[in-house]
């Protein structure tokens, strides 16, 4: 086990359950009305997305750095009748990126205080899309709300600044939305504030 593996065991290992369980808003949002094909989601955690994909009739490959948030992922898709819907892999995405491509490939919240590759990762993500098919990135545009300080440094790029990233060619990839957008979170103590989402749809285009 690597220091980045170690690190996201102890962070789901501190409570039986670290995120809501619920899909993320900005995610169902863009992705309701796609039609069902196989979808890759990356930094999958304790499998919310995923599982509400696989409702939806998709196929998924689930991708954590962590076995604790893979196995709650399993249990959570077996609860909900879908785990033949979903395969889950444990993965260090700066070492390596799943094989194949897909119709959707989602990075919800891609962030991490410890070694994260995460503009090359974000790059192989759009270099798996199928033609036609949907990269979607939601990123914090901003340290949470009710934090005065961050206890580490922490970049908060803009939407436009993720895609410039990229370095994809216009002729391959349609901007379909990129944008901040607002929505009201709830912090560790009930508190509500209002805080900023980067949300980025790129579609390759059919002729690419």
């Amino acid at each position: 086990m690597n220091e980045t593996q170690a690190h996201w065991e102890e962070h789901y290992g501190e409570r039986d359950r670290v995120w809501s369980g619920r899909v993320n808003v900005q995610f169902a949002d863009v992705t309701a009305d796609l039609p069902p094909g196989h979808a890759l989601d990356l930094g999958c955690g304790e499998g919310a997305d995923s599982v509400w994909l696989a409702e939806r009739g998709w196929t998924v490959v689930a991708v954590d750095i962590s076995e604790t948030a893979l196995g709650r992922a399993r249990e959570a898709a077996s609860s909900r009748g879908v785990g033949d819907r979903i395969e889950f892999v444990q993965l260090d995405l700066s070492d390596g990126f799943p094989d194949g491509t897909f119709d959707l490939v989602s990075a919800q919240f891609l962030h991490s205080t410890v070694r994260l590759d995460r503009t090359t990762i974000l790059a192989k993500a759009a270099r798996a899309i199928r033609p036609g098919g949907v990269l979607v990135i939601v990123d914090h545009g901003s340290a949470p709300p009710w934090v005065s300080k961050l206890d580490h440094h922490h970049e908060f790029p803009s939407a436009e600044e993720v895609v410039a990233g990229l370095n994809l060619a216009d002729d391959e990839f349609e901007r379909v939305r990129i944008e901040a957008v607002e929505r009201l979170a709830v912090g560790p103590e009930g508190q509500q504030r209002p805080w900023m989402d980067n949300v980025i749809v790129l579609r390759r285009r059919e002729s690419s």
